[in-house]
């Protein structure tokens, strides 16, 4: 069976492919910046990137498909891979999850709430990770002092249920550039990834993407605030990241390349994530 067929990961929509459908090319695998419009970016970012709300555009949907599909995904798709005795749990770990998108994951501290054991904590969220209720992102840590290595960052799939504007900021560029990897990578561009640094002193940038295991850009999001962060100097420096972004959500669209600034830059995520995939 082996070659017969390549697998690719499917995600919700995303800025820049509703600026341009198309496949990127291996030449060139970052786009142009795109303008989108108004009413599309406003969309996405209120109904998230799910066709059926998305295309709907109402609140009253959204809250009914919202709840359908938890409900679902917590009774009929948990009941299908778990023993019943545990969607309780697992019920109750959904909800706590639902309120953290954007934290470290410490498993101990959970497994506590749970009264349950830590390898028990790690399978249920392997479980709601298959189902695509969320997904983590793991520290880089190669040529990083004093770094954190074992601790993930977890992040919902869906970000229109996000009421913290700054999780929800967060929360909406991880999975644009989860999408943006996993596309690159099941295209056969490369070997990429998604992670974050942090270290023991605190310093953090919410993001680094590898690619071919080496640190290719830095991205740190921030819904308004457009004064640089220092972090990401230091970790460029730290990990010899090509680009260092700090995206912000709320800056208007620019007609320029992100991608041709080296040092620091302050960039509009609607720029910014149109030229990824």
């Amino acid at each position: 069976m082996m070659g017969r067929y390549f697998p690719y990961r499917v995600h919700p929509f995303s800025v820049a492919e509703l600026v341009d459908p198309s496949l990127p090319d291996e030449n060139a695998i970052i786009r142009k910046p795109r303008e989108i419009k108004e009413s599309e970016w406003n969309a996405l970012w209120e109904f998230g990137g799910f066709p059926e709300p998305f295309f709907n555009r109402q609140k009253r949907f959204l809250r009914k498909w919202r709840s359908l599909r938890t409900e679902q995904l917590l009774t009929q798709d948990i009941r299908n891979l778990t023993k019943s005795l545990e969607l309780d749990q697992i019920e109750i770990l959904a909800s706590i999850l639902a309120n953290r998108s954007g934290e470290q994951l410490v498993m101990a501290s959970i497994a506590n709430e749970l009264t349950a054991s830590e390898p028990t904590v790690k399978k249920w969220i392997a479980v709601l990770k298959s189902l695509y209720y969320g997904f983590t992102v793991q520290p880089h840590f190669k040529n990083i002092a004093k770094s954190i290595r074992k601790t993930p960052k977890w992040y919902l799939r869906d970000w229109s249920g996000l009421d913290d504007p700054g999780k929800r900021a967060e929360t909406f560029v991880a999975c644009h550039l989860l999408k943006a990897v996993e596309c690159w990578t099941d295209l056969g561009f490369g070997d990429f990834d998604l992670l974050y640094l942090r270290d023991r002193n605190k310093r953090e940038v919410d993001f680094v993407v590898t690619r071919d295991k080496k640190p290719w850009f830095l991205v740190e999001v921030k819904k308004s605030d457009e004064r640089i962060s220092e972090n990401l100097a230091y970790f460029q420096a730290a990990t010899g990241a090509e680009h260092a972004f700090q995206v912000v959500l709320e800056r208007d669209y620019e007609n320029m390349d992100c991608f041709k600034f080296d040092a620091p830059t302050v960039v509009s995520a609607k720029t910014f994530l149109s030229q990824l995939a």
